[in-house]
């Protein structure tokens, strides 16, 4: 996705004639397709462009030439499922919410420094509106992995906090921490390309080996600690090549393995315990490349936190 939508600049410059410019060079482009007053679809080297602004398409016609001076955020986008999904999401929802979501995805990408997926726009904006509607209609969802949210996407929820107070500046609405939490989620989603269920799937799998850990060793861990980022880190990957019913690739480590078991050997008994539990509650069979990794990290977390 192109997205031209910085911030506008305190000299004179006519920054939505910038845009404009910026994407078609100045030529005059005809309106294809009104979606709304304010969002048209357009044409740029044969790949569609939807073009923002407010009041860009009142009084107008398909075929008429649009008003530059309107154009305030171009999207050019290169799936074709993301292009019908993005025109029914601006057809349905009021521009208001796709500022709002933009503002907290810019935020995102700069606080967290991840490449984020386009669909990130139609589900956080979506959810966005769905949110705000449900606190005018007093309907409160509760996340039921807030908790796990909170300590294991730390980062993201933190993004999410910020979010609610975007929402609060923009509509005076105020939002629970469970919202905070589904904004998390979202951007986790987007960071790996996986739907909502796969994400709190995942979400809950990581939680679930802490436990073991945490309560195989009676301790809590050390947060704050760069093993234990390490060893979350870890987890994340494992627990998305277990949604996906995927193994590790490396080169087998048996002799190595060997070694760590005998070198850790109550990591390594943690370890079977994890094995029998994804087994038992997944279906999904640990490798003995996944066993040496998990056994490794096991033993620095655990050392770390004594």
């Amino acid at each position: 996705m192109l997205l031209l939508n910085q911030a506008k600049p305190t000299t004179s410059v006519n920054w939505s004639g910038f845009v404009f410019f910026a994407v078609f060079g100045g030529e005059g482009v005809k309106i294809r397709k009104i979606l709304n007053n304010n969002v048209v679809v357009s044409d740029k080297d044969n790949q569609e462009v939807i073009v923002m602004g407010r009041g860009i398409a009142f009084n107008k016609r398909n075929g008429e030439l649009i008003d530059e001076e309107k154009a305030e955020k171009v999207f050019t986008l290169e799936d074709a499922d993301i292009i019908k999904k993005f025109k029914t999401l601006l057809a349905d929802i009021p521009v208001e919410y796709m500022e709002l979501s933009e503002r907290v995805i810019n935020y995102a990408k700069v606080h967290l420094g991840k490449k984020l997926n386009d669909s990130i726009y139609i589900s956080l904006t979506d959810h966005l509106h769905f949110a705000i509607e449900r606190y005018h209609d007093n309907i409160a969802i509760k996340n039921a992995l807030l908790w796990e949210t909170k300590h294991l996407y730390k980062e993201e929820f933190s993004v999410g906090m910020e979010a609610l107070n975007m929402v609060f500046d923009q509509f005076n609405v105020i939002l629970p921490e469970d919202e905070a939490a589904f904004i998390a989620l979202h951007l986790v989603n987007a960071q790996l390309n996986e739907d909502m269920t796969n994400v709190m799937d995942m979400t809950k799998v990581i939680q679930d080996i802490l436990t073991i850990v945490k309560y195989n060793f009676k301790m809590d861990f050390d947060e704050d600690s760069l093993s234990y980022y390490r060893f979350l880190t870890h987890l994340k990957f494992f627990a998305h090549r277990l949604v996906k019913g995927t193994h590790y690739t490396g080169q087998s480590e048996d002799d190595l393995l060997e070694v760590i078991k005998a070198k850790y050997p109550e990591a390594y008994r943690c370890s079977q315990k994890i094995k029998v539990f994804v087994d038992k509650q997944h279906g999904y069979e640990l490798m003995e490349e996944e066993m040496l990794y998990l056994t490794i990290h096991i033993e620095r977390v655990v050392k770390t936190t004594k």
